[in-house]
């Protein structure tokens, strides 16, 4: 189950080829993504310093992360991601469609 929320996260797709898709995604103060699954793996990097609270569909886990901190997932795992923060966040998300794309 996704969070209760009416405030949806805007996402800003600023590149998308056969290799990466990178997106910005800005959140107000409880903004949700909403309930979604990446098909590729990716990359998140925090642009401003604040709380993601990840919904698994069991449990909700929040993560304070650092401006400029960054983490990986896999792909294939359902989530829902909201703003923990009292104030707005933004990150970057890279999502890998292709490896092999990457070298040279």
């Amino acid at each position: 189950m996704a969070f209760a929320c009416t405030i949806p996260a805007v996402p800003t797709v600023q590149h998308d080829d056969d290799t990466v898709r990178i997106t910005r995604w800005d959140f107000p103060p409880g903004a949700v993504t909403g309930w979604h699954e990446h098909g590729w793996p990716y990359f998140v990097v925090m642009i401003t310093a604040g709380t993601l609270r990840i919904h698994d569909g069991t449990t909700v886990t929040e993560v304070p992360l650092a401006h400029g901190q960054s983490y990986r997932r896999p792909a294939g795992i359902r989530h829902d991601v909201q703003n923990g923060s009292d104030h707005p966040i933004a990150f970057v998300e890279i999502e890998v469609k292709r490896p092999e794309g990457l070298a040279g």
